[in-house]
């Protein structure tokens, strides 16, 4: 018996695939128009069938949402022949019951990223930096590089730097703790996409660099991204406390933005805004010891 959920996916499925073959004409499916023949616009569900290589019957039953075995292959040369965007490819996957793909970026999309250089700055005083999916530094504000130490010259990835720059490390009193969330939320976001090579080159450049990341790592723990409290001892302000929270950005599903808010009733905001004051960066002028 169908489970009320696929009882919901199947109708619109059915729906969402012929509004799709509907808005595709054969001649930029490679096909003759038909001309005058044809009653309705767009594709036929057997020209959909023989473009996408499955069988006539098959892709009806598919349409009519009836409870066959559907395979990510298929659905992707369907989703080719119905010029699906990766969003409605993602959407097909999901009304279909199979679990969807990563969100691909546009390449038109891949270099706008003022709005969210706007953004992180507009979170001064605080600090703020935008990641891609493999934790490599896309860009970060001022109170970033003020508070953490983030700096043209050390490893433009958040996992190896957390690891190998000294200036973070003797800066995070709890560095062991939070070394084990990280490592954990790393191995989440690897879980996403476990056959992506560029996971895997920041894996063993990790173990290459640093027992300690060898030793988190095997261990196989799990944590989804999301807040972490951090304690920082900074050689100026003395002690912050801030709570670090990753957001997507739907836009962008490459990046993650990773703002970090003052903890209530530490001073914390006082200190930050002190620190990205003229007075307080002359005072903490790289390099600084920890």
């Amino acid at each position: 018996m169908a489970t009320p959920t696929a009882e919901h996916r199947r109708p619109e499925l059915r729906e969402f695939l012929m509004s799709r073959r509907a808005r595709i004409t054969p001649t930029e499916a490679g096909l003759p128009d038909g001309g005058a023949r044809r009653r309705t616009p767009g594709l036929r569900r057997e020209e959909v069938a023989v473009l996408a290589g499955v069988g006539v019957s098959w892709y009806q039953w598919l349409e009519q949402g009836r409870d066959i075995t559907v395979s990510g292959q298929v659905l992707d040369a369907v989703g080719r022949v119905l010029k699906l965007s990766s969003a409605e490819r993602r959407h097909l996957y999901v009304l279909a019951g199979l679990n969807p793909p990563a969100l691909e970026v546009a390449p038109g999309e891949r270099g706008r990223c003022e709005g969210l250089r706007r953004l992180i700055d507009a979170w001064m005083p605080f600090p703020a930096h935008i990641m891609d999916r493999y934790w490599n530094t896309v860009m970060y504000n001022d109170a970033a590089s003020l508070v953490f130490g983030m700096r043209p010259e050390i490893t433009q990835n958040c996992l190896i730097a957390f690891f190998t720059d000294p200036i973070y490390r003797s800066r995070s009193p709890h560095w062991a703790e939070i070394a084990r969330v990280v490592v954990a939320q790393f191995r989440a976001a690897c879980s996403e996409s476990p056959h992506d090579e560029g996971f895997r080159a920041v894996v063993e450049e990790a173990r290459e660099l640093s027992p300690e990341f060898v030793e988190l790592w095997e261990r196989g723990d799990v944590l989804p991204g999301g807040q972490v409290e951090k304690q920082i001892e900074h050689p100026v302000t003395g002690t912050l406390h801030v709570e670090s929270t990753q957001l997507r950005v739907p836009a962008r599903p490459d990046l993650a933005i990773v703002l970090h808010t003052p903890l209530p009733g530490t001073g914390t905001a006082e200190k930050l805004e002190w620190l990205t004051s003229p007075e307080g960066r002359r005072g903490s002028m790289f390099p600084v010891a920890g």
